[in-house]
């Protein structure tokens, strides 16, 4: 009886310890849970910086956007128009060196005479004096009849005089076969000094400070009794130089210059 009194005290003193383990062992891990789960909440506190990441990424995508493709084309379409500007014809060109447009396009040659002498009978507007001369024949000019022709047509405000072109009185003697006058050719002007076109030129819009009358190579004429157009149509179908036309004047500019009209 005692043994098994014993006995029971020992199971009991063994059950006691074993529930005391027991506890501390829960209170133990209990308390060790408790530190695990509140690191937990702190990390879930920072969830909102997520949306702090993305926010500013859209507006920059659309900036980027706007700036690539807008403005080379809005570029390239100004650039272009230009372009078709360039263009440029032989009519608009004018001859810097004589004055004048150049001809679009030729007109059809006349049958020139090349074998008949070749005689004019002029007057001289500004000096009233007056020439009849032979001044080509059988294939050669004459020396005695261009020296007259040189004096004749000398500057009439000073008496200079040059060696005329001879080719600028075939020009004139074809421009009165086309015509088919052959009465006396008033002359208007023929050889300028520099002095003289100088002088011209500051009085009047309608004198070139180059020109050809400086050369000896150019003379204004008229034919009484032949309408100016028709002196000039024929003047430009030779292809031999310049025609100048001046209907209120009432006269036509002859040169062997380039071959250009006004």
């Amino acid at each position: 009886m005692q043994q098994t009194g014993a006995g029971m005290r020992t199971f009991v003193l063994s059950f006691a310890a074993a529930l005391a383990f027991a506890g501390a062992a829960y209170g133990q891990t209990a308390a060790t849970g408790a530190a695990v789960v509140t690191p937990k909440k702190t990390t879930t506190t920072t969830a909102p910086a997520k949306t702090t990441v993305h926010k500013p990424a859209t507006p920059v995508h659309k900036t980027a956007a706007v700036q690539v493709v807008h403005p080379p084309a809005t570029h390239h379409a100004q650039a272009a128009k230009p372009a078709t500007k360039t263009a440029t014809t032989p009519q608009s060109l004018r001859g810097s060196r004589y004055g004048g447009f150049a001809p679009s396009a030729p007109l059809p040659a006349p049958d020139l005479d090349t074998t008949s002498p070749r005689s004019l009978s002029l007057l001289n507007v500004n000096t009233k004096e007056e020439l009849t001369v032979t001044y080509w024949a059988d294939g050669t000019y004459r020396r005695d009849a261009l020296d007259q022709l040189n004096h004749f047509l000398r500057d009439s405000q000073n008496n200079q005089q040059t060696e005329m072109d001879p080719m600028v009185f075939d020009v004139l003697w074809h421009t009165m076969n086309v015509t088919g006058y052959h009465g006396t050719v008033e002359v208007l002007s023929a050889y300028r000094s520099p002095e003289t076109n100088a002088w011209l030129a500051s009085v009047s819009r309608g004198v070139a400070r180059d020109s050809q009358h400086m050369n000896g190579n150019a003379m204004d004429i008229r034919f009484p009794g032949v309408p100016v157009f028709k002196i000039r149509q024929a003047a430009r179908s030779l292809q031999m130089g310049g025609v100048g036309f001046y209907p209120r004047s009432g006269f036509v500019h002859l040169d062997t210059g380039p071959i250009r009209y006004w």
